[in-house]
């Protein structure tokens, strides 16, 4: 009896261990320098252009990890910049495409619930392989896809480096 009990608790501990490491997940999160550097090409590309823009990293769990306010900014445009990366990574898309998708019909229902989201262009996905790893919004151009523009040359600034 003894020895099936031992037999029992070591089989049980074997079948566990394969669930132990289920647990245990592999992400990717960019450091702060490419963080850093995204924010900054994203608005230096605006400015370039003319453009006073702030952009917003956040990683995949829609946390901040660089913002970048440029020179001459106005003070909604903090807000824009983090509500379209927050968009963006929520959906797992850039959001011109979910602006597109709602032009055709009614926009995602999270959208109107949820304050943090915004149906606006300017938040654009940052992916390792296939792996949404966080999202860029930039906020302050005067539409006309400016904003989309400038967070996908930040995203370019960095992209070769998305390992």
């Amino acid at each position: 009896m003894r020895i099936n009990l031992l037999t029992g608790a070591s089989l049980l501990l074997l079948a566990a261990a394969p669930l132990q490491a289920q647990t245990v997940l592999n992400t990717h999160r960019l450091s702060h320098a490419l963080a850093s550097e995204a924010v900054l090409e994203a608005v230096s590309t605006c400015a370039k252009q003319g453009y006073h823009v702030t952009a917003v990293l956040l990683d995949d769990a829609g946390k901040h990890q660089a913002i970048l306010r440029g020179d001459g900014t106005d003070i909604h445009t903090l807000d824009s910049a983090e509500m379209k990366a927050y968009t963006a990574v929520s959906f797992r898309t850039d959001t011109i495409d979910i602006v597109e998708r709602a032009k055709k019909g009614e926009p995602p229902s999270a959208i109107t619930k949820d304050p943090k989201m915004i149906l606006a262009q300017g938040g654009v996905v940052i992916k390792v392989g296939n792996e949404v790893i966080g999202a860029i919004g930039v906020g302050g151009g005067p539409g006309n896809n400016i904003d989309t523009n400038c967070a996908r040359a930040g995203l370019a600034k960095i992209s070769d480096r998305l390992k």
